[in-house]
């Protein structure tokens, strides 16, 4: 579960205000608006990467406003990718599990479950270097999955995917849905993406949210 309540976020000149919206357990949200109306200043807000100046944030029943972005179980994604660019891809996903101390042979297990799971067995030894945009969207997911978050947040996730591979790709999101059980919310400018993968479209407009449909 996702709930935001009456967020008040401030950077220089830009400023969100009563921000509130909710989005039940196990759901698939998908965020709206036109550029620069304070999507990804929201989901950051959300993962503990921005201040907040009033309201609060529940995840999973749990408040963690005044959390660290690390104690917030949240998966991450966010729209540049970001993967660390000197390591090999099974150590881009096992790199969460190693901060938190899990054993070696546990989390040699997990980057091959999540390998199998996401279809890039045959990348656990490259660097991102010469990846292609689906490959690289998948690293970057196995890396945000690998401590099996609450919560999965995507900034943009088929942004750098053509069109060729887009369809496995929605795929790919309603397998990890299935298997998974995590609550996501996904940004993207797409109605299409909406439409195939959302429980609940959030449209974003004039600094504020709205529920404008469900699949349910």
């Amino acid at each position: 579960m996702i709930s935001v309540k009456n967020l008040k976020i401030q950077q220089g000149n830009f400023v969100l205000e009563n921000v509130s919206f909710e989005l039940p357990a196990q759901q698939y949200g998908v965020l709206m608006g036109r550029s620069g109306c304070g999507k990804t200043t929201v989901l950051e807000a959300i993962c503990g990467l921005r201040p907040i100046r009033e309201g609060s944030v529940k995840l999973a029943n749990r408040d963690v406003t005044r959390l660290k972005a690390s104690n917030r179980n949240i998966g991450y994604v966010p729209q540049d990718i970001a993967l660390f660019q000197t390591m090999k891809v099974k150590d881009q996903i096992g790199f969460a599990l190693i901060i938190r101390k899990w054993s070696k042979t546990e989390i040699k297990k997990r980057i091959h479950e999540l390998a199998e799971l996401l279809g890039i067995e045959y990348l656990l030894e490259r660097k991102p270097q010469g990846l292609s945009g689906g490959e690289a969207q998948r690293v970057a997911l196995g890396r945000a999955l690998a401590a099996s978050p609450h919560i999965l947040c995507l900034d943009e996730p088929m942004g750098a995917i053509d069109d060729d591979t887009r369809e496995d790709m929605f795929k790919l999101l309603e397998r990890i849905r299935e298997q998974t059980k995590v609550t996501t919310l996904h940004i993207t400018h797409s109605s299409l993406e909406a439409e195939r993968l959302a429980d609940k479209i959030f449209i974003f407009q004039n600094g504020k949210i709205r529920c404008e449909e469900s699949k349910t």
